[in-house]
């Protein structure tokens, strides 16, 4: 009977009470249990949010760090020392329209204490005002974790990744790394891709996709394969035996496009309204989407002609140039004479000239013709594995074959 009324006394008590205490009756001993809630203080840049408020805002078009802390309280000696403080740490009229930062301020005094500006997704400074002043970078807490994906296309790449719900930056770095070997225009139901890749993660967050590891592609049931290697120049990519898949030039001059109009001869010219060559191809893109030179070279022309608009020309060698017509406006430095590098900004794409919409005009000159790019099948093509690396590399493509061989 007595054990009874205790049950039912405990279970009244932890009906009564939210957070109760436990209270054991025995004839021996009493003893009270407390429960215990845990509550770690949560940290921002480092700073105890126990002991500041804070505010998030976005870099506006003419603002400074100045003009933050000076509207929001702090003396301009205490603004010129934290100055001083910053060289070599970072240049504060890099401080650019758009990024965020962050303002802390006392929770007691209300004055502003510390001042977080990000310099990038990878790192930030953090100017303490309060009890001293001091400046310091932050490097933030980077990881990598290596993913796999596979899926069989049914109308197109893109609705393929979109309805597995796959990382849809991996298309644009899947299509650059087969950009010679598959016409992605061309692609077929029933191709199928498997992808091993590495997924990059910020302070235990996803940010997005680093790179592609490995890769399979079979389009019309001939599979393509791909492993990242590199041998001293960088990250590249090569096949199953260890042949570049790079070529000496890009596919294309912009990562996102159609192809809105192939080279062909005697064309209806839409604005002109009759049939003309047309020696390029048209790459259909938003206003101001970047252009890149699709290989080393010269900038020989950079101008403004009624029908072309704005446009650059560019000698690679003594045998091949090409042209890129109908830009809004060029990038920053690009004149005749500028050296120029593989895949550099050179312009954005635009509708000047005789121009129905926004696209880039892309030509290709080979000693002195303008041919078909897409034709081009001898052009000349990046270096293989070297002799010293191969053992290196059939070990990197033994690691991912099986992986993704399907």
């Amino acid at each position: 009977m007595k054990s009874s009324l205790t049950f039912l006394s405990l279970l009244v008590l932890f009906s009564c009470d939210k957070k109760p205490n436990i209270v054991l009756d025995n004839p021996e001993t009493k003893a009270v249990i407390e429960e215990v809630v845990n509550t770690s203080p949560e940290f921002l840049y480092g700073i105890n949010l126990d002991s500041f408020s804070h505010s998030t805002q976005k870099i506006k078009w003419g603002q400074s760090f100045s003009d933050i802390l000076s509207k929001n309280g702090v003396s301009n000696k205490d603004i010129y020392d934290a100055s001083l403080l910053s060289r070599g740490v970072f240049n504060l009229k890099k401080i650019k329209k758009g990024n965020s930062y962050t303002l802390f301020f006392n929770n007691n005094s209300k004055k502003l204490t510390h001042f977080v500006y990000e310099t990038s997704k990878y790192d930030f400074f953090i100017c303490t005002l309060k009890p001293e002043i001091s400046f310091k970078k932050v490097d933030k807490n980077i990881s990598y974790v290596e993913r796999q994906i596979s899926g069989t296309i049914e109308s197109s790449l893109y609705i393929s990744f979109s309805k597995n719900n796959f990382p849809i930056d991996l298309v644009n770095l899947m299509v650059d790394v087969f950009a010679w070997q598959i016409d992605f225009f061309r692609i077929t139901p029933g191709d199928n891709y498997n992808i091993v890749y590495t997924e990059e993660i910020i302070d235990g967050e996803v940010v997005g996709v680093n790179s592609i590891k490995a890769a399979r592609f079979t389009h019309n049931k001939k599979p393509f394969f791909a492993f990242s290697y590199d041998q001293g120049l960088g990250n590249d990519f090569f096949d199953e035996n260890g042949k570049s898949l790079r070529k000496t030039f890009l596919r294309s001059p912009l990562k996102f496009y159609r192809i809105s109009s192939r080279y062909k001869k005697k064309r209806f010219h839409p604005v002109l309204k009759r049939y003309k060559d047309h020696l390029g191809t048209d790459y259909a893109a938003p206003t101001g989407t970047q252009i890149f030179s699709v290989a080393d070279g010269k900038v020989t022309e950079a101008r403004y002609t009624r029908n072309n608009g704005y446009y650059v020309k560019i000698r690679h060698n003594n045998i091949f140039s090409t042209q890129y017509l109908h830009m809004s406006k060029f990038a920053k430095g690009i004149k005749p004479g500028r050296v120029i590098k593989q895949g550099q900004v050179i312009g954005y794409v635009g509708s000047t000239g005789l121009a129905t919409g926004p696209h880039v005009c892309f030509r290709f000159w080979r000693n002195g013709r303008q041919v078909d790019p897409y034709k081009q099948n001898d052009l000349p093509e990046g270096d293989p594995v070297i002799a010293s690396h191969l053992e290196a590399f059939g070990y990197v493509k033994d690691k991912y074959f099986w992986k993704i061989e399907g």
